[in-house]
């Protein structure tokens, strides 16, 4: 049924389950996955700030490949085969969802697999949601895990250290 699944990370608990599906659904359809980390750096105005952009930027690329590394490792335990991307937000209007349904056409992804937080009412309005815009554009399915579950699991854990 889906031989190329795309997985978004982003060291969230809840991005964290969300792997843990796509991992579970590519072993059972023998599925080529592609974890996905995108590096999102707003445009920074001529302060003080701007000076420390290329550091931030450093950071997050650094982060990214901390992460792919820390999921090609998990699939090659699982067995899983596939090969990670780190994608930059375009600075010209460009959006972490944008980003991400770009990386699935361009993998040309059966299936969307990434985690949601689950806000709810003026929440999820300032906020805005990365999976719903996902979910509203995508060319294929796009498979939402919950977060609320293992943020929970997660308070859980750390109660009981």
């Amino acid at each position: 049924m889906y031989s190329r699944i795309l997985a978004p990370i982003d060291g969230s608990v809840t991005s964290s389950h969300a792997f843990a599906e796509a991992l579970k659904l590519a072993r059972a359809h023998g599925a080529t996955l592609q974890p996905l980390f995108i590096v999102d750096l707003q445009p920074v105005a001529y302060d003080a700030a701007a000076m420390f952009y290329p550091d931030m930027r450093a950071a997050l690329l650094e982060e990214g490949q901390r992460l792919t590394r820390e999921a090609t490792e998990r699939m090659a335990q699982d067995g899983v085969d596939g090969a990670p991307r780190i994608a930059e937000v375009e600075l010209t209007g460009d959006d972490i969802a944008q980003r991400i349904l770009s990386c699935a056409d361009d993998f040309n992804a059966d299936v969307i697999v990434m985690g949601t937080h689950g806000r709810r009412g003026w929440r999820r309005a300032v906020l805005g949601s990365v999976a719903e815009h996902v979910v509203r554009s995508a060319r294929c399915p796009v498979l939402l895990v919950p977060g609320r579950e293992a943020e929970q699991q997660a308070r859980e854990s750390e109660e009981n250290m």
